[in-house]
């Protein structure tokens, strides 16, 4: 039979599905039987064939009908699930039925009244007689029977996973008795055996995944809530003890995901020469990974059982955990074998570094596209797995992933439609940040040139990371100014450990204090002062703890000297602070690009591109504060972490002492942005007073360099004088065998603030999460001109 009659005959069976005013029996096979048995269709053509107007109008003019689709659709994969699928035909079936129930899912959950519908139970469901012993399977809501088929599905030997039958063709092996575990689909954590690549096997898989994933979408029709114990039903009956192949599955997920090579071969445009099926399994399965991970109450396994960081050996099987209810999370928090670990990194560096990949032949490499969702995995994996954060620190390996973050936080910064991936690398970095040795890793120096648009340098990955983030907050777009406290918390966090920074990044650390030291910046908004405490904590970090290796920043601290003595001086008055926010109003202009010594970018590199009129993109939660997000540790002798007691007396200035600690943090991340940008006249409600800049300005920590400047400046001026020295590299010299020993104040305790899990971040991440999924399925459209509820779609 030819498809463009399959085709006709299906497109016959929706309208009849659509016209028919009276119920359609159940039992009438003849007719449910159009929609999957003879019909050969690609997912594509099912969406094309099933308008959305249609399947609304059947919704609401003839319910039963569309319920008895639905629990025909989910019978035909039982019996799949349970005949093991011998032929061909059984084997189109199940396609067709998860495509059409793909296609009819959006439209169950958009509507709240059908919302329940799956979780009710059919009556007389598997209760035909026929089958004698289907009572207690009778009695399971519909959405459970789907789940089970497909998790049955995924391990169905000639359709899912190689057969290992060795006899006569007519000994199937029985689905129901198989052991998933031996067919895992690709070698890594916990499974050896690399199982011959089958692209048919491949392409079903993604059919019953991209269903799943349908499943688990009715999270993106609940709207965004604080109340972050609201668990997705899909997502926790497929994660527990009921489903038989929760370990294999999720092995299979993170194993494929893992071992992925793009490039595969090496050959130069070999992508154009075949098609990747492979690769489009790979991105299902690393957005069923993120979605599944998510973990009740928001608050890592890590935290309910206390990894020690020496690791104690506990393998996966391991009787005595007691784990989340989710197996997902529970297994992911329990891998702790050190190749497993290796295994998972180099995969996602390898991912992670993909796009990057520069060679001489235009366009000669497979690219790929779901680095955003390969983020999330990252953070998932570091914050409900610390063993594995430990092993990420414990070598420069960890470089491998902070190369390509720095690589799309520097690209996207001036797309408004990228808001969310510049959220997720700094969020990463801000976790990275909290340990000590991601500072002392970041000492290694930078040979890999990438090609970024940012000056040349010469030095290490620290350099990289204060380049860029200058980059990001010099040119990047208005939208990203709530991100600025938290790329500054990661530079102090790095800065006690950083041992000799190049002239470059000293100086663009030198001008962010400069932009933001000016009197409108400060005086214009409530929190503006606290990216100077910041910065000035960053200073007195390197002069305190590796000033030996610093002549660079020290040189730029004298010839900025001027900044620092403007600060102790701040006029408070009321008419200097009129006068100061009269001239903003006069040139409303950002932070100041000046100054910045801006120097040619590196070769081959491309300027940051803004996202092209009438890109879509989704909406996202707003982020809680720098101090929801963080909380302070101090670092003792011996370089354990304490955490530092609250006081409610001893708000420190890096905090938001301003009363926005009692607001709600669900408020859009447009509006953040808008009050840290907005000009006075828009914040009617605040006004700065003489007291209020008293009350920080008294506390700004500027001893240390003040002696430093004291003791180094006459010094050098002498030096200038005498030897007539226009020269940078005498003066240099000279830093490099000055100490101040004995001669600055006592060193203050390195501060260092850890990422904490909370319920803000917890519901960004969902919502960002599930964007990047909504726009990432476009072939077909999954869930498109759908009343999506979680977010937004916005055009730029």
């Amino acid at each position: 039979m030819g498809g463009s009659d399959s085709k006709l005959n299906f497109r016959k069976a929706v309208i009849q599905l659509t016209t028919k005013t009276q119920p359609v029996e159940a039992t009438d096979d003849a007719f449910w039987d159009q929609f999957w048995a003879d019909t050969i269709t690609t997912v594509q053509d099912v969406f094309a064939l099933v308008p959305a107007a249609e399947i609304r109008a059947v919704r609401e003019e003839s319910p039963s009908n569309l319920a008895t689709l639905c629990y025909k659709a989910v019978e035909k994969l039982v019996q799949g699930a349970e005949s093991g699928c011998p032929s061909e035909k059984e084997k189109q079936i199940i396609l067709n039925c998860a495509r059409l129930l793909s296609r009819i899912l959006p439209y169950i959950f958009e509507d709240p009244d059908w919302r329940g519908f799956f979780w009710s139970t059919v009556p007389g469901a598997g209760r035909d007689g026929a089958d004698g012993d289907a009572d207690e399977d009778g009695a399971r809501p519909l959405a459970e029977l789907l789940l089970l088929a497909v998790a049955d599905l995924l391990f169905c030997p000639d359709f899912t996973v190689q057969s290992h039958r060795r006899g006569a063709p007519d000994t199937a092996e029985d689905i129901q008795t198989l052991d998933s575990c031996e067919y895992i689909w690709e070698a890594g954590v916990g499974f050896a055996q690399s199982p011959p690549l089958n692209y048919i096997h491949d392409l079903n898989r993604t059919e019953l995944l991209k269903l799943l994933l349908t499943c688990f979408s009715e999270a993106m029709y609940l709207p965004p809530s604080s109340e972050n114990n609201i668990l997705n039903p899909w997502v926790t009956f497929f994660c527990s003890t009921d489903n038989r192949h929760a370990l294999p599955l999720f092995t299979s997920l993170l194993n494929v995901v893992c071992a992925y090579d793009p490039v595969g071969y090496g050959i130069p445009y070999n992508h154009l020469l075949f098609s990747d099926y492979r690769e489009q399994l790979v991105e299902h399965a690393v957005q069923i990974l993120i979605v599944t991970l998510e973990h009740e109450g928001g608050a890592a396994p890590g935290h309910s059982q206390p990894l020690d960081s020496t690791g104690s050996p506990a393998s996966l099987d391991d009787q005595d955990f007691v784990g989340p209810d989710n197996l997902f999370v529970n297994y992911l928090s329990r891998i702790h074998r050190e190749e497993d670990f290796g295994f998972i990194l180099k995969g996602l560096a390898r991912l992670l570094t993909n796009p990057l990949i520069q060679t001489y032949l235009p366009n000669s490499t497979k690219k790929i596209q779901f680095h955003q969702e390969l983020l999330v995995l990252f953070w998932k994996l570091c914050d409900f797995n610390k063993k594995f954060l430990f092993f990420v620190l414990k070598s420069s390996d960890v470089l491998d992933v902070l190369v390509p973050i720095l690589y799309y936080l520097n690209d996207a910064r001036a797309d408004q439609s990228r808001v969310g991936l510049m959220h997720i690398g700094v969020f990463i970095l801000l976790l990275l940040s909290g340990e000590r040795n991601f500072g002392v890793r970041l000492n290694k120096p930078y040979a890999v040139r990438v090609p970024m648009d940012i000056p040349v340098f010469t030095g290490t990955h620290a350099d990289l990371l204060i380049v860029v983030f200058h980059k990001i907050i010099t040119s990047g777009h208005q939208r990203l100014q709530p991100l600025f406290d938290c790329l500054l918390t990661i530079v102090v966090n790095v800065s006690p450990y950083l041992k000799s920074l190049s002239m470059v990044a000293s100086n663009k650390l030198l001008h962010l204090l400069e932009a933001f030291s000016t009197p409108w910046f400060l005086f214009s908004v409530s929190q503006n002062h606290h990216l100077v405490f910041f910065l000035l904590e960053v200073f007195n970090n390197i002069i305190q703890y590796q000033f030996d290796g610093n002549c660079n920043l020290v040189y730029a601290i004298i010839r900025k000297r001027s900044v620092f003595h403007q600060l102790a001086n701040l006029p408070s008055d009321s008419a200097s602070i009129q006068k100061a926010l009269q001239r903003k109003k006069r040139s409303p202009e950002g932070i100041s690009r000046t100054n910045s010594q801006e120097t040619v970018s590196m070769e081959g590199s491309r300027p940051a591109a803004p996202a092209e009129p009438g890109t879509v993109k989704t909406s996202l939660a707003a982020t809680p504060g720098i101090d929801k997000l963080t909380e302070k540790s101090q670092v003792s002798e011996d370089g354990t972490m304490v955490s530092v007691q609250h006081t409610p007396s001893d708000h420190s200035d890096t905090e938001s002492n301003s009363g926005r600690d009692n607001e709600d943090v669900f408020y859009t991340e447009a509006e953040t942005a808008r009050r840290r940008l907005s000009s006075v006249s828009s914040v009617s409600s605040w006004t700065p007073t003489p007291e209020w800049v008293l009350s920080w300005k008294t506390k700004l920590p500027l001893q240390t360099i003040m002696r430093l400047l004291q003791v180094l400046v006459p010094q050098v001026e002498k030096i200038c004088i005498d030897k007539g020295l226009t020269d940078e590299s005498e003066i240099l010299k000279f830093l490099q065998h000055g100490t101040l020993v004995g001669l600055l104040p006592v060193p203050h305790p390195i501060l260092i603030r850890k990422y904490q899990a909370n319920a803000g971040t917890a519901m960004w991440f969902r919502t960002y999460m599930w964007g990047v999924i909504y726009l990432r399925n476009v072939d077909p459209p999954i869930w498109y001109d759908t009343d999506v509820r979680l977010f937004e779609i916005q055009r730029v």
